[in-house]
Parts: structure tokens; C-alpha cells; sequence
């Protein structure tokens, strides 16, 4: 048997090995798993047997195994399919990876359904092991969940339907059903989300709680009429980044420094920026659990609460009976706040509300969509907040991304020429100290996905220096600030990405996927 751990000379192992059985060897690193025919075996025998159908032709059934002692598995694949399996080598992490996301073929989720007219009626009310689909659906959630996604996509289009889900930010195909049982799927999730199954026409919300081993999980759902009927959303609230500490964050040790100075001061105002899904809302609540006590009073208002809190008084915004960000702020006022933490300062109102907080006495906390510190300071200038008010009452920004973490069991050693690694911003005495960057093994291995496991953040923290205060007051752009806040020493998120791959935390390609100045498409 090939030896599983992660080796450099694994082809010449594998090579050697075939050789020594008579078997052909085969480099899984290039296959996708969406190419391999589904129908050939059943995922409990794949899983069990760790033998992979991988082609049937002329009565031949194409085997990968990674153990070529264990020929028991070809002789019930013989059996079970009637077919001559013809054994392949391949390498025991590889095959191991690239089986932890076989699945099945659906099909027969459309025979078994096809007879019930009315996709509410096939599953309204019935138990999840009553209708096919409820069953599949209760699978696609918990899987995810098992895989540590924050996102499930159920996409139709004209001549398939797919699902997709979003793990360590990157989204990938997991299944793709019969695109007869799109308006079935749609309809059962709604159904879950307490939706009514009926509206068709336009955008609607829910909640759902899955319940699964050891725990429940609340999913935030939202639907969406498209051409080919309607697309599902589900965000997975993951109770766990409430109990996030600061620690966990992968905030660097001046950056935590400053971080925690801002956070225990009286008054002013503190900003999270960054796009959807950077890590906001955990950066703010391992702050909020840092403040946390019997003597603080603690009031949030967000759109909507995905994270519950003892001790912290949460509020969620209802634009339907007039309950938005700048109503709740004016009535925390009222009620001898120490903290106030607003979801996101989207507009004038909600803005010079929490502004005024700052200027009277409260910390303040909140979120800014938008892509560095400097541009969050212009973002406050462009809604409408006045200089002056923005240099007195701002007293920290944290932009921040969230990176693929490296394996540590599989990562490959990188090297790359000096003039590659200075386009790419390493500075000299980076390389001139023997720089040692590394790659991730895109089979993965069965530690990880790809060869990335969990994600860490990347972070510029900047202080309202007087330096940036006097430029904010002088109308600055956001180029100015940018260039004020390093000279000031203030590392860009560019700068802290680069930090994280010289550890070899992460890789300089996923540096580049997240932060301006790279490629964005992310490999999987």
C-alpha cells in the first residue's frame, strides 16, 4: 500500500508500487470529481471499500484503488454490477479526498417523484423520511454544515439545477439533481423556512432551525424569482463566532494592541470595513465579548441578529413598522447606554446618529462596506458626515479579509524567482533573509479541501493619528489618507497578506485572490 504520509517522492512510490503489481498508476490531481459518472456504485460502497468507479467501457468497469492487496472490493464490484472491474492505482490521499465528495447520482429522487402534480402537496407536511425529496434536502443541509459551509445555493437554470456550497469563502458544486424537482426543492425550503409556498412573484425571507446530531442550526433563507424559477439562499448562523475571542481573530500583536485600546476607551467610534463575508460581524463580536460584563450596558441593532448573546441587549430592524438603524440608535439614547454596536452605517441619518453617540459619552461600534480604512473615512465624507465630525469622533478603523488557511499536512514548498516576488510587494530584506513561501496541494488530502483547512484573517488597523486627523479636516482623498496611514507605519491589508504567507500560514495566490492587486478568481 502506497504510504499515506505526505511525501515528496509519492509518484515514484506509486510508480514503483503499480509496477511491482502489474497495475497501472494514476495522478487523481487533475481529475474532477464532477466528471466521474454517478451511477456506478452507491456511495456506501465507495466510502466503505475506498474503491472508485471511475469509466465503464465495453464491459469494463475502470476501479481506482489505492491498497492493490485488497482485490475483495473488485469482486463485489463484479457482483454488484456485472461488469469486470479493472483495478487502477492511485495515491492513498488523493483517492481519499477526491471520495470524501463523491455523492450519487439524484436521478432517482425523479422517478420516485414523478408522480405527485404538486410540488407543495409532495412536501408539505411530510416527515423527513416520508418524501424523497425531504430526505434530500435534510442530506444537502447537514452536509453542508458537516463541511463547515457558511452558504447553500440552490440554482435553476433552463437545462440543469445545481448546488452550491461556500466553504472557506470559495463556492464549489456539490450536487446537481434532476431540474424537473426545482420548483420541489424550492417549495420544501420554503416549507422549512416557514415561507408561503404559494408566493412565487417576488424576494422573500425566513429562518430555519435543522436539527442535527449534538445540536440544531439556524439557517437565514432567502429566495429570489429568476428566470427558471426560483433560486434559494441559505446563510448558516454559526453560533460558535459568538464565543469568537480576540485571540482567534489572527489579528497580529500591535494590531490587537490598538484594537483593545480602542475597545476600552469611554467614547468614540469604532469601524469594521470590509465586503460581504470578510469576518465583520466576528471582529465586532469578539470585541463585544471582551466588554461583555454586569456593569456595562450593551445594546446592538442589526439586520438582521444572527448571533444570540447573553448579557447584551439585541435588537433587529423591521423597515415594515418603521424600525431602522437611526430609530434604534435614538431610542438606545434613552435608555443609559454604555456600548452601542449598529449593524452597518448605510445612510446620512444613521451616520450622524452615530456620531452624535460617540461625541456624548458612548463607545460606538460599527460596520462599513467598503474595501480599506481609507476609504472608509471618504465613505463617511461622501453620505454627508461633516470633517470635522469624522476626524473628532472616529477613533479606530479595522479593514479586514478572510484567507485560506494552508494544510499543514500537504502544503508544498514554493519557490519563485526575486523580480516575481517584488511585483508581488515583498520588499528586499523579505527576500535577502530566505524567504520560504508554500503552495497548496490542490488534491488535498484527507485533512483538508484542495489543500486549504479553515480560513485567518488579514487586517489593517489604523488610529485617527492627529497626522490623519489634520489631512481628514484638509478635505484628503482616499489615496492621501492611504499614503498618511503608512507612512504613519500602518501596514495595508496587501502588507499583512504578504506577513501571513512569509509564515506560511497562507499562500501568496490566495494573497492575491483577496486583496487588491491580484487575480480574483479563487482556485479550487
Amino acid at each position: 500500500m502506497i504510504d499515506r504520509t505526505p511525501n515528496p517522492d509519492w509518484r515514484e512510490q506509486l510508480t514503483n508500487a503499480a509496477y511491482e503489481f502489474g497495475l497501472p498508476a494514476l495522478d487523481l490531481s487533475a481529475l474532477d470529481p464532477a466528471s466521474i459518472p454517478a451511477g456506478l456504485a452507491d456511495e456506501g460502497f465507495v466510502r466503505g471499500r475506498a474503491a472508485l468507479p471511475l469509466a465503464r467501457r465495453d464491459g469494463s468497469l475502470f476501479v481506482a484503488i489505492a491498497d492493490a492487496a485488497r482485490l475483495d472490493a473488485l469482486d463485489e464490484l463484479r457482483l454488484r454490477s456485472g461488469l469486470t472491474p479493472q483495478a487502477v492505482l492511485a495515491e492513498a490521499e488523493q483517492l481519499a479526498a477526491i471520495i470524501a465528495r463523491y455523492r450519487p447520482s439524484d436521478d432517482a429522487l425523479l422517478a420516485e417523484e414523478a408522480d405527485e402534480p404538486d410540488p407543495a402537496a409532495a412536501v408539505e407536511g411530510a416527515e423527513a423520511d416520508e418524501a424523497p425529496v425531504v430526505k434530500f434536502v435534510h442530506d444537502v443541509l447537514q452536509e453542508a454544515v458537516d463541511a463547515g459551509a457558511s452558504d447553500v445555493h440552490f440554482e435553476p437554470f433552463e437545462a440543469f439545477y445545481r448546488i452550491r456550497v461556500r466553504v472557506d469563502g470559495v463556492l464549489r458544486e456539490t450536487r446537481r439533481p434532476p431540474q424537473a424537482l426545482s420548483a420541489r426543492l424550492a417549495a420544501r425550503l420554503k416549507v422549512m423556512a416557514q415561507l408561503d409556498i404559494a408566493e412565487r412573484r417576488v424576494p422573500l425571507d425566513g429562518r430555519i432551525k435543522l436539527a442535527g446530531p449534538g445540536r440544531a442550526v439556524d439557517f437565514r433563507a432567502s429566495t429570489l424569482p429568476t428566470l427558471y424559477g426560483e433560486k434559494v439562499v441559505l446563510r448558516v448562523l454559526n453560533p460558535a463566532s459568538a464565543g469568537l475571542g480576540i485571540d482567534q481573530l489572527g489579528l497580529e500583536a500591535e494590531q490587537r494592541r490598538r484594537y483593545e485600546t480602542a475597545l476600552h476607551r469611554p467614547q468614540g467610534m469604532v469601524l469594521v470595513a470590509g465586503p460581504t463575508g470578510s469576518g465583520k460581524t466576528a471582529t465586532l463580536y469578539a470585541g463585544l465579548n471582551l466588554l461583555n460584563a454586569d456593569h456595562r450596558n450593551i445594546a446592538t441593532v442589526e439586520d438582521p441578529v444572527e448571533i444570540h448573546v447573553d448579557g447584551i441587549n439585541q435588537v433587529q430592524v423591521n423597515p415594515k413598522v418603521g424600525l431602522d438603524f437611526a430609530t434604534a440608535l435614538r431610542a438606545f439614547l434613552r435608555q443609559d447606554p454604555d456600548i452601542l454596536m449598529v449593524g452597518e452605517i448605510r445612510d446620512p441619518e444613521t451616520a450622524e446618529t452615530a456620531i452624535k453617540a460617540a461625541q456624548t459619552g458612548h463607545l460606538v461600534l460599527s460596520t462599513v462596506h467598503t474595501n480599506s480604512a481609507s476609504e472608509t473615512l471618504t465613505r463617511l465624507r461622501n453620505i454627508g458626515v461633516a470633517a470635522y465630525n469624522v476626524a473628532t469622533s472616529v477613533t479606530l478603523i479595522v479593514a479586514q479579509r478572510l484567507a485560506r488557511r494552508l494544510c499543514e499536512r500537504c502544503r508544498r514548498p514554493l519557490k519563485l524567482p526575486p523580480e516575481t516576488l517584488r511585483a508581488a510587494g515583498f520588499r528586499a530584506s523579505d527576500i535577502d533573509t530566505g524567504l520560504q513561501l508554500f503552495d497548496a496541494n490542490d488534491a488535498g488530502c484527507s485533512a483538508c479541501s484542495h489543500g486549504y483547512r479553515g480560513r485567518t484573517g488579514l487586517y489593517e488597523v489604523v488610529e485617527l493619528a492627529p497626522p490623519l486627523q489634520r489631512l481628514i479636516l484638509a478635505d484628503g482623498n482616499s489615496l492621501e489618507l492611504a499614503d498618511q496611514a503608512r507612512e504613519l507605519g500602518y501596514a495595508d491589508l496587501r502588507r499583512a497578506g504578504l506577513r501571513k504567507a512569509m509564515r506560511g500560514v497562507t499562500s501568496l495566490r490566495e494573497v492575491e485572490r483577496v486583496t487588491s492587486g491580484g487575480p480574483r478568481e479563487a482556485r479550487p
